[in-house]
């Protein structure tokens, strides 16, 4: 910013009027094709796991194996064709799922740009995206899925109470008329 000083009453007062010389420059946000493209496939992957074909898909397949997994910190072997055959069918599904929805769509590259993104997935798809590569993250899901199928999950309903205010107010007033009629 330029500051111009004018003598407005011949040297008795100076005043200093400031001129501003510089054009307004606006910021303009831009995002890289790769951007455009990460956040397609992260929006087109929230469409597909939402779906109930998708959700259909994990619920069988977590169904058909959730009784081999306990809680232990020692990992069976019958695990590892377990972990590989759910990559297998859930991971290729999404990946066909891309395909059709978006021309030239390649895993490898999504992958690899995920890895960058990672802090800008929100957490539940993240989740989902870890099971594919993460044994301990799949082992959890499953004894989360066990831990509700067979009535251990969390249970907030016992701290909630619902009361009527109906029923409450016209308590009050029948126990108040009882009194005052003694």
């Amino acid at each position: 910013m330029d500051v111009q000083e004018i003598d407005l009453i011949s040297g008795v007062e100076n005043i200093v009027e400031m001129q501003d010389l510089e054009e307004e420059h606006f910021a303009v946000s831009r995002s890289s094709d790769a951007d455009t493209v990460f956040d397609a496939v992260i929006g087109n992957i929230e469409d597909i796991i939402m779906e109930d074909d998708f959700q259909n898909l994990q619920q069988s397949f977590m169904e058909k194996y959730y009784l081999e997994f306990d809680d232990s910190e020692e990992n069976k072997l019958s695990y590892t064709p377990i972990f590989n055959e759910y990559v297998d069918l859930l991971e290729k599904y999404l990946e066909q799922q891309l395909i059709a929805r978006i021309p030239g769509f390649n895993m490898n590259d999504f992958t690899h740009s995920l890895k960058q993104h990672k802090d800008e997935v929100s957490g539940d798809i993240f989740d989902m995206l870890l099971t594919f590569t993460d044994f301990m993250a799949f082992k959890e899901m499953f004894l989360d899925y066990r831990a509700e199928r067979e009535g251990r999950g969390l249970d907030l309903s016992t701290g909630l109470v619902v009361k009527s205010l109906s029923s409450a107010a016209s308590a009050t007033v029948t126990s108040s008329t009882a009194s005052g009629s003694l």
